[in-house]
């Protein structure tokens, strides 16, 4: 007997659905085809193991099985639950004409209890683009595929429930999920808070600008001087998450399997990854692709630590995702594309000791020594960075105050009105939706300069030699500070403190 039942396959962040044929005949042997890898390959022992714990069989007979489309590789322990079925079915064990409307998908265990997954999310938008009537899945991946409308979404904790189900003896229910409400319910901020940050007031006057405009920003300055602690609390003046970016978070998240109980991601993402870390586990990819850290931060914040401690090499192959916000893995049978739309805040010291040309230091670094270690970053990565901003340590005067600073929710309310001036002003563009996205046509359209602004920023690309991509970056700066100040043109004095934020462009900035 032939019997169709279906799974899916998720590649980058999207699903293709897979359809398993299996064929019961006169004979013996177990023969699987359809490219699958080795975690596929030992499912016959796992189901064997899972079905015979709960009161059935894998028949004595030839059992062959398709996993259509043939060519494409199938990975991961994923469809063990789809082969099990599929065998019952065929061999006369579960009478059902059912099963080929649903998408079924779970790891077995040898008593047939359901592991979790990864991907529940691309799946299930699959399953419903398709027209499938439901999808089975573990009980653990409920809530992230329940997040999918108009699709029955069940989780099941073991192959029995799955089989009572098609057999009308069942109990279970499909899960009901309100994503809109469900999504502003759970919507929360960071607990860092800016009001824990004494003096630094030009530092967090930064952060609200790279916020307002989604720019990249790296902070310079001496060990103990507060890089690391005003980085992590930028997330608490980002404007919170749209429903359409919560779920385009949740589907990455959900293919690296990081979801599970959660559901629906209410919060930004703010990745911190160690220096040691590799080009595959930044950008992605693998033999078995998965998305690397810059996409896991897409969304959110992507903090890159020490910044010259990284690998020159690791650092170079953020050069094109930060430009195009997206990432392409090439291999030669196929190509995935991860989005990665992220803010980089990085950090470093201006030199390997952490101080250079400070009396009041005991160790210091020479001109040789702190050029070299300069040298780590290049040009081109550095041009990429829209704002550059040097942190000194806070007096002592500052640090024993009582009074307690400018909180995050204050500067938030600042930056989601900016944010709101960017979205009216790129209604027509679906891709963009701040100003750091901005293309160089754009800027042309959104950034005129007065004469005064023209003369200014001339002198400034002259004196401190700067690239025509530095160029751009100034304008887009400039354009947030006027949308934080509600000003309709760009001012003088806006492309002013821009040009200020371009240390590592000038000459002597350490001196």
């Amino acid at each position: 007997m032939l019997v169709k039942v279906y799974g899916s396959a998720v590649f980058g962040v999207e699903a293709t659905t897979i359809t398993i044929e299996v064929n019961i005949d006169k004979g013996i042997g177990y023969h699987l085809v359809g490219l699958p890898d080795n975690a596929i390959k030992e499912s016959s022992y796992r189901i064997a193991a899972a079905l015979k714990n709960n009161g059935y069989q894998l028949p004595g007979k030839k059992i062959t099985i398709n996993m259509a489309p043939a060519d494409l590789r199938k990975e991961g322990s994923a469809y063990d639950l789809t082969l099990a079925i599929g065998i019952l079915v065929a061999s006369g064990q579960l009478q059902s004409d059912e099963v080929d409307r649903y998408v079924i998908m779970g790891e077995l265990s040898l008593d047939g209890s359901l592991q979790p997954i990864r991907g529940a999310l691309p799946i299930a938008i699959k399953a419903k683009e398709e027209g499938f009537k439901g999808f089975f899945l573990p009980k653990q991946n409920l809530k992230e595929a329940a997040i999918v409308s108009d699709l029955e979404v069940y989780g099941v904790e073991n192959v029995q429930q799955v089989i009572d189900f098609f057999e009308g003896k069942g109990n279970i229910v499909p899960a009901v999920f309100d994503t809109r409400a469900e999504f502003y319910k759970t919507l929360e901020f960071p607990e860092s808070d800016f009001s824990d940050v004494k003096g630094q007031e030009s530092i967090k006057r930064c952060m609200e600008i790279a916020a307002a405009g989604g720019h990249n920003i790296i902070l310079i300055g001496p060990p103990g001087a507060g890089k690391t602690m005003l980085a992590k609390r930028l997330p608490s003046i980002l404007p919170p998450m749209t429903l359409r970016e919560a779920l385009e978070t949740t589907k990455i998240h959900s293919v690296a399997g990081k979801i599970k109980e959660a559901g629906l991601m209410s919060q930004r993402p703010f990745r911190s990854p160690h220096h040691t870390i590799s080009n595959v586990a930044l950008v992605g990819g693998g033999s078995y692709p998965q998305p690397g850290e810059i996409s896991m931060a897409h969304n959110g914040v992507l903090f890159l630590d020490e910044l010259p401690e990284f690998k020159r090499e690791v650092l170079e192959v953020m050069r094109q995702p930060l430009e195009d916000r997206e990432v392409t893995i090439s291999r030669a049978k196929f190509t995935i594309t991860y989005p990665s739309s992220f803010m980089l805040v990085a950090s470093m010291n201006p030199s390997p000791s952490g101080f250079f040309n400070n009396s009041e230091s005991s160790i210091s670094s020479s001109p040789h020594e702190t050029s070299r270690y300069l040298n780590k970053i290049s040009g081109p990565l550095l041009d990429r960075i829209d704002i550059h901003i040097e942190v000194t340590p806070v007096p002592f005067d500052k640090l024993s105050e009582e009074r307690k600073a400018e909180s995050s929710a204050s500067i938030r309310e600042r930056v989601i009105k900016a944010r709101e001036i960017q979205v009216f002003r790129f209604s027509d563009n679906e891709k963009v939706n701040y100003n750091a996205q901005m293309s160089t046509r754009l800027i042309r359209e959104f950034c005129p300069l007065d004469e005064n602004s023209k003369e200014l920023l001339k002198s400034a690309m002259e004196r401190l030699n700067l690239s025509a991509r530095a160029y751009d970056r100034i304008l887009k700066v400039a354009r947030t500070i006027a949308d934080l100040e509600n000003a309709t043109d760009i001012s003088s004095h806006h492309i002013a403190e821009a040009i200020q934020y371009r240390s590592l462009d000038r000459e002597g900035w350490l001196g």
